[in-house]
C-alpha cells in the first residue's frame, strides 16, 4: 500500500529574509506581507490532501507556533547548503528510507496551487515515474517521484527560464515516464502581482 509524503519547502517569514526581489521594488514589509499570504494559501492547499505532511524549512525550524503547527504537518529543516538540489534531494531521500512513496514537493510561491492539483500529481504517480508541476518562468512549482532519481537534483541551473527543460531532458536521458499538470505562475517579481492583487492585503 501506498505511503504518500508532501514535502512543502517554505522560509519563516522573516523580515528582510523573504521575497527579496520583490522587496527591492517594493519594500521588505510589503514584500513579507505578501509572502504571509501565499503561505496561507499554500497551507490551504495542503491541508487537504490525504498523505504524510512535512512543512520543511529553508532556515531554523520556529520556536514559537505558526501556520503549521496546528493540524498534520510535521516539521523538518532543510540541510543549510545554498544548493536547491541538494536540498530537496535529502528531503526526498529521508522521505523514502522511511518508507514513503511516492513522494511530492511544492514550493510556497505559487498561489493558483489547489488540493485538486497535488492530488492529481498523486494520481499521476500511479502511472508515470515523474510528475512535474510547470511553472511559466521556466521552472516548476511541483516534482513528484516514486523513487530517488538524482539527476533530476544535479546540474540543474536552478532560478533560471532552464530548470524545467534541464529535469525534462534529464528524466528523458533515463527513459523515465514523466507526466506535466497544467502550467502555473510563481510570485517573484512586482509585476507578478497584477495577476493577485489580493496578495497585496495585510493577513488577518
Amino acid at each position: 500500500m501506498n505511503k504518500r509524503l508532501l514535502l512543502v519547502f517554505a522560509r519563516t517569514p522573516q523580515l528582510g529574509k523573504v521575497k527579496t526581489r520583490l522587496a527591492r521594488t517594493l519594500g521588505e514589509h510589503q514584500a513579507l506581507q505578501i509572502y504571509k499570504q501565499l503561505l496561507h494559501l499554500t497551507h490551504a492547499a495542503a491541508a487537504p490532501v490525504k498523505a504524510t505532511k512535512w512543512i520543511c524549512y529553508s532556515d531554523e525550524v520556529p520556536a514559537e507556533a505558526d501556520i503549521w503547527s496546528a493540524g498534520s504537518f510535521l516539521p523538518q529543516e532543510q540541510p543549510q547548503v545554498p544548493d536547491l538540489g541538494y536540498r530537496m534531494h535529502s528531503l526526498f531521500a529521508k522521505g523514502l528510507v522511511e518508507g514513503f512513496s511516492p513522494v511530492v514537493i511544492i514550493g510556497s510561491d505559487c498561489p493558483d496551487i489547489s488540493p485538486e492539483i497535488i492530488e492529481e500529481a498523486f494520481r499521476q504517480l500511479e502511472t508515470h515515474d515523474v510528475v512535474l508541476g510547470p511553472a511559466q518562468d521556466g521552472g516548476y512549482y511541483l516534482l513528484g517521484l516514486n523513487f530517488l532519481v538524482p539527476e533530476l537534483f544535479t546540474s540543474i541551473p536552478w532560478s533560471t527560464a532552464e530548470v524545467l527543460p534541464a529535469t525534462l531532458q534529464a528524466a528523458s536521458n533515463l527513459h523515465l515516464k514523466v507526466a506535466q499538470l497544467q502550467v502555473l505562475a510563481d510570485v517573484d517579481e512586482a509585476e507578478d502581482l497584477q495577476q493577485w492583487p489580493l496578495l497585496l492585503h495585510p493577513v488577518a
